[in-house]
């Protein structure tokens, strides 16, 4: 008897095989790192960071947009600029920002007043910048051959 695959199942299953693989190449040190670098200097997102839940969060937008960038990285191995290849992809990368701007406000308690505005840049900046080093990684993957 043979097993009957759809092509929906195989493409999924090669993604999740492709996300392990890419997944293999950042540390727990570099999420904290990152984290530490954006939202450190800020005053109000300091003091949110000192709560577990709040800097597993921003590990978690971090890998989806890592995994967003690796995923449009072969569009720039055909020669397409990094910023046309994060146009394709903006409402998903806005849609992480906005993930992370709100959750950080609401466990802010409202507490940010003025520095609301920073704050969305700072989570803007945290997300591309994940997606940039998908991104690069993604390439640099397919340039050797390992998708």
């Amino acid at each position: 008897m043979n097993v009957i695959t759809t092509f929906a199942e195989k493409k999924r299953e090669k993604q999740i095989k492709y996300e392990k693989s890419i997944l293999k190449e950042i540390s727990i040190k570099a999420l904290k790192e990152k984290v530490q670098h954006h939202f450190g200097s800020s005053r109000f997102a300091s003091g949110l960071m000192m709560n577990a839940g709040i800097e597993e969060a921003c590990y978690d937008v971090a890998i989806e947009a890592y995994l967003l960038g690796a995923h449009f990285s072969r569009f720039g191995l055909y020669g397409e600029p990094a910023e046309d290849v994060r146009n394709r992809c903006r409402y998903e990368i806005r849609h992480f920002s906005d993930t992370l701007y709100n959750f950080l406000l609401y466990w802010g308690h409202g507490e940010e007043g003025m520095m609301s505005e920073s704050l969305y840049y700072l989570c803007e900046e945290y997300v591309n910048s994940w997606w940039m080093e998908g991104f690069q990684k993604g390439q640099r993957r397919h340039k050797l051959r390992l998708h």
